[in-house]
């Protein structure tokens, strides 16, 4: 078991070095429990906690303050052209940003395409596709992601202020 975590902690230096030498900017207080990988267009804030992110493409993805990812997620930016001049497509790429905002949790395997923003609190929930926008305290899921429900907001609201953050 010892040697089990040994080996865990080696790995989560290693992505979290090359997440901080890859990323446009990266905040204050990176963790990384898992295999990770950002872009070069990645812009991170503080305390983002990567428990197994795969960044890819070309469009920028920004993720907020506290944002915490489950196994296996996956945040897609970079699409082919299927009405280029080849079928099924062609050689050149359509590149969608992503915008997640501050407080956001997103469960285990969890995928979110380019052109999305996910907003303030929400929860995406385990093995859920995000195709479209998610307002703020939405709690989505499914395939395509659908709001099923909201956060307590003024609960939430009242954690925030007394500033209570899981890290």
């Amino acid at each position: 078991m010892r040697i089990r975590i040994f080996i865990n902690n080696i790995i989560a230096k290693y992505y979290k070095k090359k997440i901080i030498n890859t990323a446009k900017e990266v905040g204050p207080n990176l963790y990384v429990g898992g295999k990770s990988y950002v872009t070069n267009k990645t812009i991170l804030a503080s305390h983002v906690s990567f428990n197994g992110m795969a960044i890819s493409g070309h469009g920028e993805v920004k993720i907020g303050s506290y944002f915490h990812s489950g196994p296996g997620c996956q945040i897609i930016t970079s699409f082919h052209n299927y009405e280029g001049n080849e079928i099924p497509y062609d050689n050149t790429f359509l590149d969608k940003s992503v915008v997640i905002e501050d407080f956001v949790w997103l469960g285990n395997n969890v995928i979110i395409l380019g052109g999305v923003k996910i907003g303030k609190g929400a929860i995406i929930q385990a093995g859920s596709v995000v195709v479209s926008d998610i307002p703020d305290y939405a709690i989505a899921g499914g395939h395509p992601a659908k709001v099923f429900k909201y956060r307590d907001i003024e609960h939430f609201k009242y954690l925030e202020k007394k500033g209570r953050y899981h890290q």
